[in-house]
């Protein structure tokens, strides 16, 4: 799947899945560029990186519209950032769960309207990152599970309002290991023996993650 010249935005896209993603598209070709609030801790070769709050609308629609006059365009949004703090629901106001549902579900509402005008005009993709904690009970990321929910919803509401012109995708996460898997899954036995209950008998690569965003971001 070439993506020469393509210009392709990937938010959250410093580290973990969202780096490996920017990878691939770099890969392919793509012209990338990533946002998120804080820098990379390495150089990301080849792929800019611009700080951005995705929670700030007019900061979004700034960043959106000052990289489609740089670039002459753009092709492709990949709406990866997010997260998934730990937090029973009792032990948490309703506000603090807010905020992941904010993260999660609204600044990728927030990036899609922004950069809409730029993927019509270029018949452009958007894919969501989503996650099997939509579908499943997740407890102590009730939120994070929530929002990805409705993720999946927004992007299948989104596709048809925006069709022809824009396609929409959702890439359903499951285990990816990433340089913050033992935070979750424990040292390297442990990460293993998660490992072993996936039916390829292993956690994805963020670079697998990647290369099927790109696929779906593909002609």
């Amino acid at each position: 799947m070439e993506m020469d010249g393509k210009v392709a935005v990937v938010t959250g896209g410093t580290r973990g899945v969202g780096a490996g993603i920017a990878r691939a598209f770099a890969d392919a070709g793509a012209r990338v560029v990533t946002c998120a609030r804080r820098p990379p801790e390495r150089e990301l070769d080849g792929i800019e990186y611009v700080p951005l709050d995705l929670r700030e609308p007019e900061a979004v629609q700034g960043f959106f519209d000052d990289l489609a006059e740089r670039y002459g365009g753009l092709d492709v949004l990949v709406n990866n950032a997010g997260g998934a703090p730990y937090r029973m629901l009792a032990e948490a106001p309703a506000a603090k769960h807010a905020r992941v549902l904010e993260l999660n579900l609204t600044t990728p509402l927030t990036a899609s309207l922004a950069a809409y005008p730029h993927l019509r005009a270029a018949h452009g993709s958007v894919v969501m990152i989503g996650s099997v904690s939509g579908g499943r009970p997740s407890p102590g990321t009730a939120a994070y599970g929530a929002a990805k929910a409705g993720l999946e919803s927004l992007a299948r509401s989104m596709a048809v309002e925006w069709a022809p012109e824009v396609r929409v995708n959702t890439l359903v996460l499951g285990m990816v290991r990433t340089e913050l898997a033992h935070l979750h899954y424990g040292d390297e036995d442990a990460v293993a023996a998660v490992g072993r209950t996936v039916p390829i008998g292993r956690l994805a690569e963020p670079v697998e993650v990647g290369e099927a965003a790109v696929f779906l971001a593909s002609e």
